[in-house]
C-alpha cells in the first residue's frame, strides 16, 4: 500500500492542501482555497466598523472553510483512501494572533465582539503595535531579560507580545474575556487533535520564548501592565513542541468531516516561511533560504547560537531539530510590486500586454531587456510596509530617488526590483559582518519562479550564484514533510525530519549566475542605497516619520 502525507499551507490569502508520496516526495494532488474576506484593512466584514491606520486582520472562518475544502479537495481528485494517509503537516502565517475562548470559539464570531477590530485576527502584518513594540523593548533591557539577545536588538510590532498588548490598551474588555489569545496554527492544530500546545518556531520567533529560560518573567510583564503579570499562567501557558514532533492525533470528529481516518498523527505546526527549507532540501548549516512572497523571509541553519542586528530571532529547534534557527525578512516585496501594477501602470501598457498575449510584468521585463544597472537614474528604498531587517522600524516609509520626465514605467518597475534585492544585500551583509558566512543562498516562493528577470536582478545584485528551489510549492512539500515526521517510522518509513527531507525534498532546479559587469555597477548603487538607509532609517533625518503624524493626525 502506498503512503501519503498531507500538507497544509496557510499563505496570507490562501490556503492550499498537498498530497504527497512517501514513495519519491512526488506532489500527487494539489488544491488550493482563498479566503474570501482576504485581508482586512480598512473595514470590518460588518461593513460599517472602519479600521485604524496599520491594521490588517483576518476571518477565522475563512480558515476552516479552507482546512475542509482542501484536504476533501485533494483526497476527490487522487483517489486516494484514508488509511493510505498516514501524517498530516501544517504551516501558517505567523505572528497571526487570535483571542479565543476555552471552547475553542473566536471572541469575533460571538456577537459582543463582531465589531470589535481587536478581536478578529491580527495578521502578521498589522502594524498597529509599534509603540507597544518600543515599550517592550525598553522594559526587557531595563530587566535584563535574556530573551532580549535573541532577537538582533529590537522586537518587531508584527511579534504575538506587542499584538496582545495592543490589545490590552485599546480593548481591554477583549482582553479580559479571551481564554487565550493564540497563533492561528495552534488553534487550528487544537481543533484538529483536541491538544492544545504551540511551537518551538512560533513561541520562539514571535512570543519571546528562550529554550533555557522559558517566557520573559511574570515581572516583565507586571512591568509592561500590572493587568498583564499573570499572562503566560492564564492565557497562553502551552506545551512548546519542536516542528516535526507530533502535537497529536485526527480526532474522529474531524476525520468526519475531512474525510481521513481518525488516529491520522498530526505533526507540530510551523511558519509558513520555515517549511520553505525542509521543502527545499536545506538540511544544513549556513545555506540561506529566502522565501519571497509579500513578504520576504530570509532563513538559515547554524550550529551554534547568533547575535545579528535586526535579526528576528535565533531559536534553538525553532525551524529544524539540532539547529539553532535564525530568521531576518522584509515586509514588503510582493506587496510592492503589487502597488505599483495596481496604481502605477498606464492603460497603454496594459492594453499592449492584452495585444501581446503576456502579463504586464512581462511586458515590463521585455522593455527592460538588455538594460545597464544605474541607466535609469532611479534608486529606491523598499519600505512601503515599513522595515523588519536590519532596521526593525514599521514607521518608516518607501522613497523613489531621481525621478524625471523621461522617466517610464519600466524604469520604475526595475529600481522596485533593485530595491527589494538590496534589502536582501543589507540583510546579508548583516550576518556576514556579525561573523556567519553564507555559502549557498537558494530562492523559494511563487516570485522567483515566475520573474527570472527579478532572479538575474538578484544574483547581479548580491554578486553571488542563487538557485531556485526544486518544488514550485516548497512551503506546503515542507508542511507535508513533517506530517512525515509525526508519522514516524512506522507510519511513513522515516524516523525524523532529517531523513525525510533527503528523500522527499528535490534538488534545486536551477542554478543563476551574475553577470559580473553588471554587479561592479549595483556595488555602486548599492553604497546609494546604504547611504540613504542610514540617513532616513539611522538618525540622519526624521522626516519619514514627521509625515507620517501628519497622515495619522489628519486621519483623526
Amino acid at each position: 500500500m502506498e503512503k501519503y502525507t498531507i500538507g497544509l499551507d496557510y499563505g496570507t490569502l490562501s490556503v492550499r492542501a498537498e498530497l504527497v508520496s512517501m514513495t519519491d516526495g512526488r506532489e500527487v494532488a494539489s488544491c488550493i482555497y482563498p479566503y474570501p474576506h482576504a485581508v482586512m484593512e480598512s473595514v470590518l466584514p460588518d461593513g460599517v466598523t472602519p479600521l485604524p491606520d496599520k491594521f490588517a486582520l483576518q476571518q477565522p472562518q475563512d480558515y476552516i472553510d479552507g482546512l475542509l475544502h482542501t484536504v476533501r479537495g485533494v483526497m476527490e481528485e487522487s483517489g486516494v483512501r484514508p488509511e493510505q494517509v498516514v501524517g498530516i503537516g501544517m504551516d501558517v502565517t505567523s505572528a497571526s494572533i487570535l483571542p479565543v475562548y476555552k471552547d475553542k470559539t473566536p471572541l469575533c464570531l460571538t456577537e459582543r465582539f463582531a465589531s470589535e477590530p481587536h478581536a478578529w485576527i491580527k495578521l502578521w502584518k498589522h502594524h498597529a503595535g509599534e509603540e507597544e513594540a518600543l515599550e517592550i523593548d525598553q522594559k526587557g533591557r531595563a530587566l535584563g531579560e535574556p530573551w532580549v539577545q535573541m532577537y538582533g536588538g529590537k522586537v518587531s510590532a508584527e511579534w504575538a507580545t506587542p499584538k496582545v498588548l495592543e490589545t490590552l490598551h485599546k480593548a481591554p474588555e477583549v482582553y479580559e474575556a479571551a481564554d487565550y489569545f493564540l497563533e492561528v496554527m495552534d488553534w487550528l492544530t487544537w481543533i484538529l487533535t483536541d491538544n492544545l500546545s504551540t511551537s518551538t518556531s512560533a513561541a520562539g520567533y514571535k512570543a519571546l520564548h528562550h529554550h533555557e529560560y522559558g517566557f520573559p518573567s511574570e515581572a516583565f510583564f507586571k512591568a509592561l501592565d500590572p493587568r498583564m503579570e499573570h499572562f503566560i499562567r492564564d492565557k497562553y501557558d502551552l506545551p512548546v513542541l519542536p516542528p516535526g514532533g507530533r502535537a497529536g492525533l485526527l480526532t474522529e470528529q474531524m476525520a468526519d468531516v475531512l474525510g481521513l481516518r481518525a488516529g491520522t498523527p498530526v505533526s507540530v505546526p510551523a511558519i509558513d516561511a520555515h517549511c520553505s527549507m525542509p521543502g527545499g532540501g536545506i538540511d544544513d548549516p549556513n545555506e540561506m533560504m529566502i522565501v519571497m512572497g509579500t513578504s520576504s523571509c530570509h532563513l538559515l541553519l547554524t550550529e551554534d547560537t547568533i547575535s545579528v542586528p535586526g535579526m528576528q530571532g535565533v531559536v534553538k529547534w525553532g525551524i529544524l531539530p539540532d539547529y539553532y534557527g535564525s530568521e531576518a525578512g522584509q515586509s514588503c516585496v510582493g506587496d510592492l510590486f503589487a502597488w505599483f501594477m495596481e496604481h502605477m501602470v498606464p492603460a497603454s501598457y496594459e492594453a499592449e500586454a492584452a495585444e501581446q498575449g503576456i502579463s504586464v510584468h512581462e511586458l515590463l521585463c521585455r522593455k527592460l531587456e538588455g538594460y545597464r544597472a544605474g541607466a535609469s537614474g532611479l534608486i529606491a528604498l523598499d519600505w512601503m510596509g515599513g522595515v523588519r531587517s536590519p532596521l526593525m522600524d514599521f514607521d518608516l516609509s518607501g522613497l523613489i530617488l531621481g525621478l524625471n520626465l523621461k522617466t517610464r514605467p519600466e524604469d520604475i518597475y526595475l529600481c522596485l526590483i533593485e530595491a527589494t534585492a538590496f534589502g536582501t544585500r543589507a540583510i546579508i551583509d548583516s550576518y556576514e559582518n556579525a561573523g556567519v558566512p553564507i555559502r549557498r543562498i537558494v530562492l523559494g516562493g511563487g516570485i522567483p519562479r515566475k520573474n527570472p528577470f527579478l532572479v538575474q536582478v538578484y544574483a547581479d545584485v548580491l554578486g553571488r550564484t542563487v538557485e531556485l528551489a526544486a518544488s514550485d510549492q516548497a512551503c506546503a512539500l515542507g508542511a507535508a514533510i513533517l506530517g512525515a515526521a509525526a508519522a514516524g517510522q512506522e507510519g511513513s518509513g522515516y524516523a525524523d525530519v532529517h531523513q525525510a527531507i533527503r528523500a522527499l525534498a528535490g534538488q534545486a532546479r536551477q542554478t543563476i549566475h551574475p553577470d559580473p559587469a553588471q554587479t561592479e555597477r549595483y556595488d555602486v548603487l548599492y553604497d546609494a542605497y546604504a547611504e540613504l538607509m542610514d540617513h532616513f532609517g539611522r538618525g540622519g533625518s526624521d522626516l519619514m516619520k514627521r509625515l507620517l503624524r501628519l497622515r495619522r493626525a489628519d486621519a483623526e
